[in-house]
């Protein structure tokens, strides 16, 4: 059975159309479900078979003593006269029987509405918990898809991999950076930052022609790899402490952590 049929048969259309509770546009596909797939056909015969089942058994007999009166009132020798009592009594008990009859009916096919009723609810959940899944699914993929992309890039020979370790003002300070020239690519891994005050940040600079070129911001919220602006003929890489939100200029008095790239 193939994933359209598996949809379909889970979005619970086929349920309503039998109980009547599908507009035109659902009718319309439903039966061309029915008309063009054996096993859509099958399952709406089983659901009907079903329905005979849940009938019967909600069905209430009605009582004997109705019918022996039906038959007794109808062997009666004609008459010539019309007596109205005995059509008055004749009729009522046709008319208690219909009713009986009525409210098993009734009583029935609304046992039968809220079974289906809560059928279609719970197999809407089981289709929007599959599209949910779907979802997952799609996003772990492209989580997969970004991790080995990242996993390439690391392991091509042409990337340069340099640890920058903090000074006397930032012992505990570590960060990995991934620099590929050929493919002019930028990457960084900060493994720990330590505290700062609120209002102060960490800031990464490329020392680039006797100035600093900002490279972002790092947070402890960044453990993870990530890239950063590739600079080309970089000599070195800097970290600061600068303002919250980072500075325009480095503050080279601030500096925290420093590495040359030159070979």
């Amino acid at each position: 059975m193939n994933e359209k049929i598996t949809t379909f048969l889970n979005s619970g259309l086929l349920e309503k159309y039998l109980i009547g509770e599908t507009n035109s546009v659902d009718t319309e596909m439903v039966e061309s479900y029915i008309s063009k797939y054996p096993e859509v056909q099958n399952a709406y015969n089983t659901l009907q078979y079903n329905l005979e089942i849940v009938a019967k058994s909600n069905a209430v007999e009605a009582p004997k003593n109705i019918l022996d009166n039906i038959l007794e009132e109808l062997n009666e020798k004609p008459v010539v006269k019309l007596n109205t009592e005995k059509t008055y009594k004749s009729w009522y008990k046709i008319s208690v029987a219909a009713c009986i009859a009525a409210l098993v009916f009734a009583g029935t096919s609304y046992h039968f509405y809220s079974q289906k009723k809560k059928l279609s609810l719970e197999n809407q959940v089981v289709v929007d918990e599959i599209f949910d899944l779907r979802s997952d699914i799609e996003k772990n993929n492209l989580m997969l898809d970004n991790v080995m992309r990242q996993l390439l890039k690391l392991n091509n020979p042409e990337t340069e991999k340099y640890i920058i370790k903090g000074n006397e003002r930032a012992k505990d300070l570590k960060t990995v950076a991934y620099i590929n020239p050929k493919e002019k690519i930028s990457m960084i891994d900060v493994v720990s930052l330590p505290e700062l005050p609120e209002e102060q940040c960490y800031q990464i600079w490329a020392e680039l022609q006797g100035k600093m070129v900002n490279l972002g911001i790092l947070n402890e919220s960044d453990r993870q790899l990530m890239s950063i602006p590739y600079a080309e003929n970089a000599l070195a890489l800097n970290i600061t402490i600068e303002p919250k939100g980072g500075n325009k200029i480095a503050s080279i008095e601030n500096t925290v952590a420093e590495i040359s790239l030159q070979q």
